[in-house]
């Protein structure tokens, strides 16, 4: 975890800020077809518990992408903001949120078999399929 200390983010045009009290320095990676349809890419996600906070609330749009989570955004610059699972409320952030955070590790890559073939990570890590998010979640929906 960070520690202590605050960690703070904001979207694109400043509409949302954002207070997260701890980051899992191990982040995530999500190869399904939702996170790289709305991001262009593979999701980085950090890991954010309950306890953050949000100034300009108003300005975020939630939209019901699965049957575990919900994904939110800026309504005004579309700056993806996290995706919050149902069950838990747990938040989970995007990297890119956080330029400043060290030693991060990425540790998990998710729908790991719908992973394209056009990239890679040299990285190792822990992976899960489409079968196994499904079978990890099917008591959450």
């Amino acid at each position: 975890m960070t520690g202590s200390e605050i960690n703070r983010a904001s979207c694109v045009c400043g509409s949302v800020k954002i207070e997260v009290a701890e980051i899992n320095p191990k982040f995530t990676v999500c190869h399904c077809d939702s996170c790289r349809q709305w991001g262009g890419g593979p999701l980085f996600a950090l890991q954010c518990g309950t306890t953050v906070k949000f100034e300009g609330a108003e300005s975020v749009k939630e939209y019901d992408s699965s049957a575990w989570a919900s994904r939110g955004f800026c309504s005004n610059c579309g700056t993806h903001l996290y995706y919050r699972l149902k069950k838990t409320g747990s938040y989970n952030m995007p990297v890119g949120l956080f330029p400043d955070l060290e030693n991060l590790e990425m540790s998990m890559q998710y729908f790991s078999d719908k992973r394209p073939g056009y990239y890679c990570f040299a990285n190792e890590t822990a992976e899960m399929t489409e079968a196994q998010i499904f079978a990890y979640f099917a008591d959450q929906v």
